[in-house]
């Protein structure tokens, strides 16, 4: 078994400190947001680096004190997490600083949540061929649990290093897992997954491909069949590459991912019935939200929210299926989950902490 097996022990009569690296990205300071405002965490900055430029390094407003004061923040150094009693610290950072510093962290007794991609492919060769780099530490991708609640709750409740899913994965994992698993699935057909997100799913660091001039009024395609999110969803859904088709498209907003299935049924159904299959694999799944068949999900009822909205169509003849599913990419994606995360190992209200959504249909 390996050293970092067991987890650390959940906080109990106090509050939860959180150290988070990376707050000064997208995802990290949506993050840093939601945090200040848990009833039962109080986040602490983490620095990793010198920001050469102060300017690009402060934090929002809704990001400046928790309960009134000020937050906490820190230089990284070898100590820092068991010399000021971090109970877990949240990465959100490149792979390769993910790599470097989670061991760090286990081995000073607190457990991790990472946000990048650094754990959440099963083998060093996946991650090789995915992120065209060496993966430093591969004896961790066995020992990180995949930190999607709707499908591994029992797991993360102990795990010491979760490794937070993707933005597209989520949409899709979400969207299409319930009928997989159960065996409905015409895999022979294929399954074409056609996604769309906006630009700050790319990230804070500028780009030619998302300056404002290449993005507005503008609409394109990217990573064609190359995308690195593309085995994790082969991984959680159980398909083999040449059975899914997954292309990703930049809108020219700020958040949000609208993600549009495309798959053949076994057999024919009637809807109630495939309708039932999403309820009873989403059960005591809070964030999980069904549609009717006279509306579909819009970005503006997810975005702001840690929901995924879930819409199918049926063709008349029972096996022809649209799946439609719409998460907010910096909540559900990415911030809004690793909140989720923790609120289940930690053993609190998986809500808590997390905003509520325009209701459903509004």
């Amino acid at each position: 078994m390996h050293k970092y097996s067991q987890p650390a022990p959940p906080a109990k009569s106090r509050e939860i400190r959180a150290g988070i690296l990376g707050h000064t990205g997208y995802s990290g300071s949506e993050l840093a947001g939601l945090l200040q405002r848990h009833p039962a965490v109080t986040p602490v900055l983490l620095d990793h680096r010198k920001v050469e430029d102060p300017s690009r390094d402060r934090l929002p407003t809704a990001c400046s004190g928790n309960k009134n004061q000020p937050l906490a923040r820190l230089p990284w150094s070898s100590g820092v997490v068991s010399g000021n009693g971090l109970d877990i610290v949240f990465t959100a950072t490149p792979p390769e600083v993910s790599i470097e510093v989670a061991p760090e962290v286990l081995a000073q007794g607190a457990r991790v949540i990472d946000l990048s991609g650094a754990f959440r492919l099963s083998t060093a060769e996946q991650y090789q061929r995915w992120y065209g780099a060496t993966h430093g530490r591969p004896e961790l991708l066995q020992q990180a649990v995949y930190g999607l609640p709707e499908l591994y709750r029992e797991s993360l409740r102990t795990a010491c290093l979760v490794a937070n899913p993707g933005c597209f994965p989520t949409a899709a994992i979400c969207a299409l897992w319930p009928l997989l698993q159960k065996g409905m699935v015409d895999r022979t057909a294929g399954i074409v997954c056609d996604a769309k997100s906006g630009v700050s799913g790319a990230g804070k660091t500028p780009s030619p491909k998302t300056h404002f001039v290449q993005v507005s009024e503008n609409f394109s395609a990217y990573a064609i069949l190359k995308h690195r999110h593309v085995p994790e969803m082969l991984n959680h859904l159980g398909l083999q590459e040449s059975e899914f088709s997954f292309t990703a498209h930049l809108l020219p907003i700020q958040r949000g991912i609208l993600a549009t299935h495309y798959l053949r049924l076994t057999h024919a159904v009637r809807l109630e019935e495939l309708l039932e299959v999403y309820r009873s694999a989403y059960q005591s799944s809070l964030f999980i939200r069904l549609y009717s068949d006279a509306s579909t999900p819009q970005l503006r009822l997810v975005n702001g929210s840690n929901f995924c909205d879930i819409h199918c169509t049926l063709g008349s003849e029972g096996r022809q299926l649209v799946v439609v599913s719409c998460i907010d990419n910096l909540v559900k994606g990415a911030a809004g989950q690793a909140v989720q995360n923790l609120n289940v190992m930690f053993g609190l209200d998986e809500a808590a902490g997390l905003p509520a959504s325009a209701a459903l249909g509004a």
